[in-house]
């Protein structure tokens, strides 16, 4: 298929995940950013980055040519009070250079809300980029949206921070709120069917899943996957404003955006036209199901993630010490060394049983003995080959889970644990061919309050501990080649 489509937002959250849907379908992708360098190491083949602001008519005109179909999944409310301004003037420039570079159709991600009541600023910016598009003359095909249902999306974020740091919350009026949530996939499906959709007229499309529950609702549904069990004791006298600085107070990634975001769930978010179901052949998934595949997909996908891909927009790799991915706690060490990857994984691969754990092996040995008090499985179980591993074989207290010769290699804790932990090798050849980089990460995933706790308890063994582990890791390798 020749079709050329442009994709604005393909750092974030649905334009990335829907960039690899479209790759996948076999069409070429334009993906406009400001850093272009920073997404074209993660591009399939048939899509391309080029430099692009949307407020910048003259880098539009050259990305829009010969673009068929625009997908516009930007917006500004993390930029603070002007957000709605700079919107207004992203969405009038993005379409005007649309109509002069002849492009089909803008297809629109925005946000569900009444527009005959009342609106948040966030909601009602939403629906005024929508009309700002259609004004240009350009056919648009704008999505209105609830919660979106899916790991790395900001309410579910929001969601599993407020279940996961409070065994007992004080919740405004707004967790009552009634709202019609979407699991990320569906959002994804109808976004890619618009690509099909006959006609050259705009439309706009209301789209939820089966389900209407409140966020209280969803919070208890997560914290049931997860088990854990949570009070909520509703208080009626917190504003917006004070309901804001709570938010900012109990989950600070959210403190720049809280008060749009109040704003936001202060307001019913229902599917009053149903008109989506009836054009489009998909099934929305309900909630239950939604929150459970987003807790799966997390798994699979944070399994499947190269850690060095996230430092290939820095000129070296440096240390992550504490850093967080979704929930998940993380400590990622790096060692470089002479020999060549091949003996690097090699000594990777030998770690525990006869070899051991390449620092501060009474520890070790004092963990496992722990363990076994408290009927996990200890230290003492050993390994079934002193050289070679395959996929589900026992390493001390660890199952190798997932395994990629001379190049990957990750253990999952069987020990008695607050949460769930793993330990990931990774090899990879240094730049020029001169040696090999050993990036050594553990992570935690907490569960709850005891969870977070005993991370940030051993946390100061972490620092030393981890860090031997990898530089012995790298000496030891050394040896295996002879150096």
């Amino acid at each position: 298929m020749d079709t050329l489509v442009l994709l604005t937002g393909a750092t974030g959250y649905v334009g990335g995940r829907l960039l690899r849907l479209l790759t996948e379908r076999g069409l070429r992708v334009r993906c406009l950013a400001r850093h272009p360098e920073r997404l074209a190491a993660r591009l399939a083949p048939g899509a391309e980055a080029v430099g692009g602001d949307v407020l910048d008519a003259a880098s539009l005109a050259a990305a829009m040519e010969g673009v068929s179909t625009a997908f516009y999944l930007v917006h500004s409310m993390g930029f603070g009070a002007d957000f709605e301004e700079r919107d207004r003037r992203a969405a009038t420039t993005f379409g005007a250079a649309a109509r002069a570079a002849g492009v089909g159709r803008i297809v629109y991600l925005g946000g569900l809300g009444d527009d005959s009541g009342q609106l948040s600023a966030h909601l009602r910016s939403r629906h005024e980029v929508g009309d700002l598009l259609r004004a240009s003359g350009v056919p648009v095909i704008e999505f209105r949206a609830s919660i979106v249902i899916g790991s790395g999306s900001l309410s579910f974020e929001m969601i599993r921070a407020l279940v996961e740091r409070l065994p007992v919350m004080v919740t405004p009026r707004w967790v009552n709120v009634a709202s019609q949530p979407i699991a990320i996939g569906d959002v994804l499906a109808y976004l890619a069917a618009a690509l099909d959709l006959p006609g050259t007229q705009s439309r706009t499309f209301e789209i939820g899943g089966p389900d209407v529950v409140s966020y209280g609702e969803l919070m208890r549904e997560y914290a049931r996957q997860r088990g854990l069990r949570r009070t909520m004791i509703p208080v009626p006298v917190l504003t917006p404003h004070l309901s804001s600085l709570w938010l900012g107070l109990v989950t600070p990634l959210y403190a720049r955006i809280g008060r749009a975001l109040v704003d936001s769930l202060r307001h019913p978010t229902i599917v009053c036209d149903h008109s989506a179901r009836d054009t489009f052949d998909i099934q929305p998934i309900g909630v239950s199901d939604a929150i459970a595949l987003a807790l799966r997909n997390e798994d699979e996908e944070f399994a499947s993630t190269r850690w060095s891909d996230a430092q290939s927009s820095i000129a070296s790799t440096r240390p992550w010490g504490g850093s967080r991915y979704g929930n998940r706690m993380v400590d990622s060490r790096v060692a470089d060394t002479t020999v060549s990857p091949a003996a690097a994984f090699a000594a990777a691969e030998r770690i525990g049983g006869a070899t051991g754990w390449y620092y501060g092996q009474w520890l070790w040995t004092v963990r496992g003995w722990l363990d076994t008090m408290l009927g996990g499985v200890g230290m003492g179980r050993g390994r079934r080959d002193p050289h070679h591993l395959a996929v589900g074989d026992v390493v001390d207290c660890w199952r190798v889970e997932s395994l990629d010769p001379g190049r990957r290699l990750v253990l999952a804790a069987e020990m008695r644990l607050p949460g769930r932990a793993w330990l990931e090798f990774m090899v990879e050849p240094r730049p020029g061919g001169a040696g090999a980089t050993i990036r050594q990460t553990a992570t935690f995933d907490p569960l709850g309050l005891a969870g977070q706790a005993y991370w940030y308890l051993v946390w100061p063994l972490h620092q030393f501990v981890f860090v031997g582990m990898v530089r012995n890791m790298a000496r030891a390798a050394e040896r295996l080649e002879g150096r």
